[in-house]
């Protein structure tokens, strides 16, 4: 075979290698790995000795009690997991094509572009494919970009932390997010002119969990202000629940200005009219490099990117 081949037709690389360095990685030990792929310890160990021959570097550490990937080893098993779940992407796209639909694509988006971006963009997509199956998943940046690099999900609308590896990134930043306070349309609180956030201390409220971004901001809030953080808590980010308890509560919620908007156009609840001190960084839309989108998944993104020139004013790209 000629020299100029890939490495991996002179390797004759199989698909079970690369599920054995994924379930390596996940399990720890080879024993453990060879029974989730259901063969026998000697014929994955040879699986796992035979790639390593080949490629001339050792993939794992063998210690007392496990194992743990090597430099070479954490490459490898970076690629598997990409190469396997675009092989589990070909089949989903298979199959969906086969049910008559026009491919998959799987969105994750933060609260506020999920109510004034995503519904639109996912409307003139389909306009342009009437069978295209999107899936979304609302969520935090943080549990996004896990599922990102999992091959979860294809396209993000979600911020970028100092943690997350942006040379393996699209970026396309698209707005900061504005939060503003929520409560009951009756509210006490509506009667003054402006709330101090003295005033606002006194209540309960619904918040994010401890952990997020937005819960550290909003203790900031107090902080800095010199007030005492609000004794009455609930933490939660799930709308539906946030809503319900709003209306049969004098408790007030932190949600982004965009989304909340929606909800006071809809009269079901009201805006505190007080600036809080509690902003957020701006958020994009965001891909893998390293991850080739499907048509579908092009064609959501195409429809993210016109949608998002209406909703916050960018310029359209030639």
């Amino acid at each position: 075979m000629s020299s100029t081949n890939p490495w991996f037709l002179r390797a004759r690389l199989k698909t079970r290698q690369l599920l054995l360095l994924v379930a390596i990685d996940n399990e720890g030990n080879i024993h453990r790995a060879a029974e989730t792929l259901n063969v026998s310890q000697p014929a994955a160990s040879k699986l796992l000795k035979d790639l390593e021959d080949m490629m001339n570097v050792q993939l794992f550490e063998r210690l007392p009690r496990g194992m743990c990937a090597t430099l070479y080893g954490e490459v490898m098993i970076r690629h598997a997991r990409i190469a396997l779940a675009s092989l589990g992407e070909a089949g989903a796209e298979i199959d969906s094509l086969k049910e008559g639909h026009a491919g998959n694509v799987r969105v994750g988006a933060i609260q506020g572009p999920a109510v004034t971006l995503i519904p639109e963009a996912i409307n003139r997509a389909i306009q342009e494919r009437p069978l295209l199956r999107v899936s979304l998943q609302v969520e935090s940046s943080d549990v996004l970009m896990e599922r990102l690099t999992q091959s979860k999900l294809d396209i993000l609308v979600a911020r970028l932390f100092a943690q997350h590896d942006k040379s393996r990134l699209h970026y396309q930043a698209l707005a900061e997010e504005k939060i503003c306070a929520i409560v009951r349309p009756d509210h006490p609180l509506l009667s003054l002119r402006r709330p101090s956030l003295a005033n606002m201390a006194q209540c309960g409220w619904i918040v994010p969990p401890t952990g997020s971004v937005l819960r550290h901001r909003f203790d900031l809030m107090f902080r800095n202000a010199g007030l005492e953080l609000p004794v009455r808590l609930i933490e939660s980010t799930a709308l539906v629940f946030v809503l319900n308890m709003l209306r049969r509560t004098d408790y007030i919620s932190v949600i982004p200005t965009d989304a909340a908007g929606y909800y006071v156009e809809h009269g079901i609840v009201s805006v505190v009219p007080t600036e809080l001190a509690c902003k957020m960084d701006d958020f994009g839309i965001i891909t893998r490099k390293d991850w080739l989108l499907s048509p579908a998944a092009e064609c959501m993104l195409a429809a993210l990117r016109d949608t998002a020139c209406d909703v916050y004013g960018l310029p359209r790209l030639d």
